[in-house]
Parts: C-alpha cells; sequence; structure tokens
C-alpha cells in the first residue's frame, strides 16, 4: 500500500513516524540514533497522515481550479531487477568520489538490500535535456529575467558535441515545443526573444509532454534531465502535480527546479518545486542562484552518478518506497528518486 507522506510529501506538518514503530529490518547502528533523527534521516513517516495529505492535495486542486480525480502513478520496474541512479556527498555536500558497495544498503520498502547485481560509476557523458520555459501572465515581471537565465544557460554551459538541448514554453491552453534537441543554435535565442508572457499556465502538462519526450529517446547512454524555471504554480492542466511526477519517474529523469519566486515570499509554488525536484533525485534552486550555478550542478551530478542494480526484493503490487542509508560514515548523504510502482503484469 502506498504511504501517501513518505514517498512524496514527506515535509507535510504532522507527517511524523510513531516512535513506538521502529522497523526491525534497520541496522543497528542507525537504530542507536534519536528517534526524531532517524525519522527526518529516513523520511519515513508513517502515522496520521492520510488525512492531511487528501486535505492537502485537495486544497491544492481547488486552488487550481481542477477537478478532484485521483491520479493514478504507472511508473514500474522490471519484472527482475531494480535500477536505481543516485548521488552521495558528504556532510559539507561535497560529492563523494570513492563510494564503496560496503558503504550503503538501500531500503526497500523497509526491506535491507545489500545484495548487489551491480554497481557502478555512472560513464555517462552525454545529456538530453529538456528546458521548460514559464510564458504564462503569472510570471510577467520576472519573464525578461527569466529568459535571460535560460539563454545564459544554454550558451555558456560546456556541451560536448552529442548532447541535445529542447525547449518547451508553457503558458497559454497548451504547451509548445520551441526547438527539438537543436536548441544550441541562434534561431532558438531569437524564438525566444519572440515570447511573451501571457494566458494560463498548464505547468504539469507540461512537465508531462517534456518527460514523455525524453522517454521516446531513451538512450541508456544518455542522461535525460528536466530543468524547469518556473512560479511552481498550475491554472489550468488536465494533469496534476502526482502525474507530473510519475511522468518524470517513468522517464528517469531528474527535474532541477529554479524557482522565479520572491525569495522572502514563498509560496505553494516554491513547495511544488521543490517536492518535484526532490521526488526524481534532482536539485531545487532559487532563481537568484543564477543559470550557470544550476547547469554547473548539472553537470557535476553527472559525473558523480552511481548506479546500483538488484533484485526485486518483493513482489507485492503498488508503490516500493526506495531509501539509501550509510552503513559506516553516517554523515554521508544519499539523493535519488523516492520509489517505484511494481505490477506484477508488466512483463
Amino acid at each position: 500500500m502506498l504511504d501517501p507522506c513518505g514517498p512524496f510529501f514527506p515535509g507535510l506538518p504532522g507527517c511524523r513516524r510513531d516512535r513506538s514503530n521502529s522497523s526491525p529490518h534497520l541496522p543497528l547502528t542507525l537504530l542507536t540514533r534519536d528517534a526524531d533523527e532517524l525519522c527526518m534521516a529516513m523520511r519515513v513517516f508513517r502515522r496520521g497522515c492520510l488525512p492531511l495529505l487528501a486535505a492537502f492535495l485537495l486544497s491544492s486542486v481547488l486552488a487550481l481550479g481542477k477537478s478532484g480525480e485521483t491520479p493514478h502513478f504507472t511508473y514500474h520496474s522490471t519484472a527482475a531487477e531494480v535500477r536505481l541512479t543516485f548521488f552521495a556527498t558528504d556532510e559539507h555536500n561535497h560529492n563523494i568520489e570513492s563510494l564503496g558497495k560496503d558503504d550503503f544498503a538501500v531500503v526497500d520498502d523497509e526491506l535491507i538490500v545489500r545484495d548487489f547485481r551491480s554497481f557502478t560509476r555512472a560513464g555517462v557523458i552525454k545529456l538530453d535535456v529538456v528546458v521548460l520555459v514559464d510564458s504564462s501572465q503569472s510570471i510577467v515581471s520576472r519573464f525578461r529575467q527569466e529568459i535571460a537565465g535560460v539563454l545564459q544557460l544554454i550558451s555558456q554551459t560546456p556541451w560536448v558535441a552529442d548532447d541535445r538541448v529542447s525547449i518547451l514554453s508553457f503558458g497559454g491552453m497548451q504547451p509548445t515545443m520551441i526547438c527539438a534537441g537543436n536548441c544550441r543554435d541562434s534561431s532558438a535565442s531569437d524564438r525566444l526573444f519572440t515570447e511573451r508572457a501571457e494566458g494560463v499556465t498548464p505547468l504539469f502538462d507540461a512537465v508531462v509532454l517534456a518527460a514523455n519526450f525524453l522517454s521516446q529517446r531513451r538512450d541508456p547512454g544518455v542522461r535525460p534531465v528536466l530543468i524547469l524555471f518556473s512560479d511552481g504554480d498550475d491554472t489550468i492542466s488536465k494533469n496534476s502535480a502526482l502525474d507530473a511526477v510519475e511522468a518524470a519517474l517513468a522517464s528517469d529523469a531528474q527535474i532541477y527546479a529554479v524557482d522565479l519566486n520572491a525569495p522572502r515570499f514563498p509560496s505553494q509554488g516554491t513547495l511544488t518545486l521543490q517536492t518535484m525536484a526532490e521526488s526524481t533525485g534532482g536539485r531545487y534552486f532559487p532563481i537568484r542562484q543564477g543559470a550557470v550555478k544550476l547547469m554547473g550542478a548539472v553537470l557535476e551530478d553527472l559525473h558523480a552518478a552511481y548506479t546500483v542494480t538488484y533484485e526485486l526484493p518483493s513482489h507485492a503490487q503498488g508503490f516500493h518506497s526506495v531509501r539509501i542509508l550509510p552503513t559506516h560514515n553516517l554523515n554521508l548523504q544519499f539523493r535519488s528518486r523516492r520509489g517505484y510502482f511494481y505490477q506484477n503484469d508488466f512483463r
């Protein structure tokens, strides 16, 4: 059964773990830590969360003027194994260059996994990037700053010859692909300058469209990335926030979200962007940090990623939450997608 707080909304108030419900499967070194710290480190929140999450999602849907349909996730593991890409950092947020397979364990639905089929340093050197540009009325006062950031990202990134860059604009009734795969030439910049900020905001539809676009071009030797410039507000999408996360997970893409909101005035949109980034193993950035720093983080992740595969530990249908925990050095921190869906008829 899907844990409503753990996988995608762990930061919601009230999503706290019952101290009496410590799992017997956890390593002894972790069980000796303070229960509150363990709860934060593992982001496991089990009790009293469903009513709160339902209220949260309902209020978000009503605010966006959308129907009350329950989103349906369709991301699956393969029948044979789980493949997980992740990033490891120390307490100073510096990438770990020499992680060993004995330095961590995977917790898959409370089952500890240490017997890995493979563990490799990801050797991916190519990127397939879709940049999503919010061109709706809600960001009209920040639109020129956004466009400048996108152009800076494209022009100053040290791309390799086979990197693919696409730009998708969303403002109005539906998203529009400005250019697909070849957006590093000057014509893409010219088209961006002709864009105007107007209309409603189909944010979630844009993420779904971009993720599906990446899925259709999936190449094991290329890392898919979604870079999202937005204030996190959606006013018209047919898809929900959970649908957008599902599509990104299915494409195996990380979302790197750039928040166009003023930093002194956090909003519901900010929480949406943070959740989408964290759920897919990506990162969140305020716009003030700049596009160059953002792309630097993407490239840093590209060269610091690890990939582990292991046999599916349980054939229970539904959502399987995934966490990676240190086994020796408790200062290690790990970032990855938060889980996958398994259906035994997906073969």
